[in-house]
């Protein structure tokens, strides 16, 4: 009987407090949108970390015919099969613990692999190249690639040896750019999050206000302060839990239309979130938004149930 009390109360306060109901939702909506951008944009980095990071590998640019800014080519000649043979005897015994495999690509299978792939016609920054503008090279296997410091400080004053690259370091700036992205819909969220508990604050506030007499009816027939709050918390959580119900379908809208349907297929060699993750972080924000509506209302009412 009670419980039914409380639905009935919660429902008229609804009714009656409509734009209040639409003000509360629209603002954990637009709250809840922007946690989620910024927990869509985390995964995001997290997936491409995860698979390109398995994937890359360190790059031992021999030296070329010709000029090179390092000192260790200032003969101007490719590097001979002696110093390559020495270097490849360094990597198996000092970094025996390091490198899990050495990959030998000559110039030719350079082009032919890899610099082709890139630009099918050989142009390059309005240049024809050709394999001979290409240089050795080797590719090292890491067993951990945090370790590549460790690789590009023995190799790198080595003999024959132009540069060591870690391909990861092509990936810092866009996971820099990412980070960035995710600390400013972070921040936005925050301020939005204040906002949203500050509204519901207050928009249960008057609510409860606009019905005192019936509380203090209720009070003076024995009813319980949780009888008399749930209806005004329960409306509260009815307005978040439907802006934040709107907030995981607008994420999955975000994904399936600018990034399944248009990124995915403009851009193929990046792993991207997809509607599984929607899935597994909407659960985050139905719960978080309900439970922020439920603090927000509860500390609101404290003044109005006293005994």
């Amino acid at each position: 009987m009670r419980f039914r009390f409380i639905l009935s109360e919660t429902w008229t306060s609804l009714k009656r407090n409509i734009p209040m109901l639409l003000s509360v939702m629209l603002v954990t909506f637009i709250s809840f949108l922007f946690i989620g951008a910024s927990l869509l944009t985390q995964a995001q980095i997290q997936k491409a970390k995860g698979d390109w990071y398995d994937k890359v590998e360190v790059v031992v640019w021999l030296c070329p015919d010709g000029t090179s800014s390092s000192a260790n080519c200032s003969t101007g000649t490719a590097a001979t099969t002696s110093q390559i043979n020495a270097l490849q005897k360094v990597i198996e015994t000092e970094l025996a613990d390091d490198v899990s495999q050495i990959t030998y690509m000559s110039k030719q299978e350079f082009y032919e692999n890899t610099f082709l792939k890139q630009y099918p016609n050989g142009q390059y920054q309005g240049r024809t190249l050709t394999a001979d503008d290409m240089q050795d090279s080797l590719w090292l296997k890491l067993k951990n690639p945090e370790n590549y410091k460790v690789v590009a400080e023995v190799l790198s004053g080595q003999d024959g040896v132009e540069e060591v690259v870690d391909q990861r370091q092509i990936f810092e700036p866009v996971f820099s750019v990412l980070n960035k992205a995710t600390v400013a819909t972070a921040a936005l969220a925050v301020v939005m999050v204040i906002v949203a508990i500050l509204l519901t604050a207050t928009t249960i506030r008057m609510s409860a206000a606009s019905r005192s007499e019936e509380t203090e009816i209720m009070r003076l027939v024995g009813a319980s302060n949780w009888t008399i709050r749930l209806p005004f918390v329960l409306e509260g959580v009815v307005a978040s839990l439907l802006g934040s119900i709107l907030s995981c379908g607008a994420l999955a809208a975000i994904v399936k239309v600018f990034i399944t349907d248009w990124l995915a297929n403009s851009i193929t060699w990046i792993p991207y979130v997809n509607q599984t993750t929607v899935l597994l972080i909407s659960p985050i924000l139905i719960v978080g938004a309900v439970l922020l509506s439920v603090i927000a209302s509860t500390i609101s009412l404290r003044r109005y149930l006293k005994a």
